[in-house]
């Protein structure tokens, strides 16, 4: 198995005949999806998702895919490839199509409405080509066909890639549940088929490779939630992603069973369930769906609110409601149904926000303590079966951490692709397939590019390095007055602390020093404000961390006159 080398340089030029693919997001980390196929000088992009921040990226709203190595290739872009509609690979496409607006998507009809809803906020009108399973495009030098896999929203799509470098497949987010809702199987006779064509390089779903057996079927689910609103009392309040339509229709028909109406709450969910319904994916009937401001009128065993914040962000209307933040406020004998897994990375979020509910009074149901989730990422089982029927001639995990990427590297050494084969790559690393050969040939940036607020990609690591300082251990700003002509001290020092736990009081043992060490320097001749504030800070850092052993920002300011 080949994998990156910290020392990678930039690739050379692509060989002529040779196809070059490049993850920019989505390889050790879950979130973030994209990449990028060359052929013969153009590119077409596969998703352009967003990774949502952690703990430790405090004030980040998105964190998307690095276009640096293709800004200066736009105009080669032929289009963007959209697998299916979840945030993780779509959200970045109105950043990408800031840049080009013109840029085609080529996806499925929900996927497609769902990114459109989105870049009209921003103010953009796409180009878009409307596909579906079974369907082959030509998009320049790439020839696509689409294929039907199931995942946990409608309309998701693996896509063949074809040139004459070879055949590849992507196969998005998939799972291969046999008794799905919408009857839309995992087209396994399509992927046969490929198989007998011969495919060059598979790109493979690893989410879900180190969880052994099958998944089990979404409908599972129904009797589960059938006795959470058999046993509810008061109202019933359900987290989901925004996108998961398949989830929200088994809310809908348990809803419907128990004499319930149905509010949703935030702007996504309203939006993207308006769209499920509008396209017929979402099947509600009449009367079920109320808007939330008619709620006052119902009694509370006869509501249903269907919100987001699964995931504990800090925004969504579950995280409020647990913070007293909400217009609604939970109650003693609500019911909050969380109806998804744990992303990794938000486990604490999610906690402290089950904490908080059940501070309140609610009776909290999610994954650990009942069946009101199954995953939409194939494990281990389907994944075996998925390789002895596709047959790769080289294989590619995608889409997970790094455990992720070699669990599923060695399902496929287990079904018969040889080790030399298999390509374990990260964001950035790019492989060529070049004589039917997959291998590593070099790596451009493909760091992190931070949403906050309205700017994109101006706050770095040092900034968040300065955040996390500040929350940690507070600030401690000093100010001096200095008289540049004699050196002297005429006003300060002044000192402040702010979060750091330090009274200010206790700076006067520190005073005289500081006010030694401003004096001395000024008596050899250096009186430059930068050099004085580098003095104050090491002096008075010196002193705190002496003192408290804490390691405050120290924000000096010299007041030339």
């Amino acid at each position: 198995m080949s994998h990156p080398h910290p020392e990678l340089r930039l690739p050379p030029k692509l060989p002529q005949g040779g196809l070059r693919v490049t993850p920019l997001g989505g390889l050790g980390e879950i979130g973030r999806n994209m990449t990028v196929f060359e052929y013969d000088g153009r590119l077409l992009i596969v998703d352009c998702g967003v990774l949502f921040p952690e703990e430790e990226q405090p004030g980040i709203d998105l964190i998307l895919p690095d276009f640096s190595s293709i800004r200066d290739r736009l105009d080669d872009i032929e289009g963007i490839v959209l697998t299916h509609g979840h945030e993780d690979h779509i959200g970045g496409v109105p950043f990408l199509l800031r840049e080009k607006p013109d840029i085609p998507l080529i996806g499925s009809k929900l996927t497609l409405a769902l990114i459109e809803a989105k870049l009209q906020e921003h103010r953009i009108r796409p180009y878009t080509l409307e596909v579906a399973e079974g369907h082959t495009e030509r998009i320049g030098p790439f020839e696509c066909e689409f294929v039907a896999v199931n995942h946990s929203i409608p309309d998701a799509l693996a896509v063949a890639i074809r040139t004459p470098a070879g055949m590849v497949v992507h196969t998005g987010d998939f799972k291969m549940d046999q008794l799905p809702l919408d009857g839309r199987l995992t087209d396994l006779h399509a992927f046969a088929r490929l198989s007998e064509e011969g495919i060059d390089l598979l790109l493979s779903d690893s989410t879900n490779a180190e969880v052994p057996g099958f998944v089990p079927p979404e409908r599972d689910i129904s009797n589960v939630l059938r006795q959470v609103f058999a046993g509810a009392s008061k109202r019933i309040i359900v987290a989901s992603f925004a996108s998961h339509v398949h989830r929200i229709q088994q809310i809908l028909d348990a809803a419907h069973e128990y004499g319930r109406r149905v509010a949703f709450v935030g702007r996504s969910m309203v939006r993207n369930m308006g769209i499920a319904r509008d396209l017929g994916y979402l099947k509600v009937p009449p009367g079920l769906v109320v808007d939330v401001k008619t709620l006052d009128d119902l009694p509370e065993h006869e509501i249903v609110l269907v919100c987001t914040g699964s995931q504990g962000e800090p925004m969504a209307a579950l995280s409020r409601m647990a913070n007293r933040d909400h217009q609604i406020r939970i109650v003693q004998g609500d019911t909050v149904i969380l109806a998804s897994s744990l992303i990794p990375g938000n486990e604490n979020a999610v906690y402290r926000v089950i904490n908080g509910l059940t501070r309140w009074g609610a009776n909290v149901v999610h994954k650990g303590n009942a069946k009101v989730h199954v995953s939409g990422h194939a494990s281990a089982g389907e994944l075996l079966y998925f390789y002895n029927i596709c047959k790769p001639r080289n294989l590619m995990p995608v889409h997970g951490e790094w455990r992720h990427l070699r669990a599923n590297a060695e399902l496929g050494a287990l079904t018969g692709v040889p080790h030399d084969r298999i390509v374990i790559a990260e964001d950035g690393v790019v492989v060529d397939l070049i004589e039917g050969k997959a291998r590593i040939s070099g790596k451009v940036q493909a760091g992190y590019v931070y949403v906050d607020g309205l700017s994109v990609g101006d706050v770095g690591e040092p900034t968040l390095k300065d955040r996390k300082i500040l929350g940690d251990e507070g600030i401690i700003s000093v100010f001096v007055v200095l008289d540049t002509s004699t050196g002297k001290i005429t006003g300060g020092p002044h000192i402040q602390a702010r979060g750091s736990g330090i009274e200010d009081s206790a700076f006067s043992a520190v005073l005289p020093k500081v006010v030694e060490v401003l004096e001395r320097s000024a008596q050899d001749g250096v009186v430059e404000a930068h050099q004085m504030q580098q003095l104050i800070r090491r002096t008075l850092g010196k002193w705190v961390s002496d003192t408290y052993r804490r390691r405050p920002m120290i924000l000096p300011v010299v007041v030339e006159v």
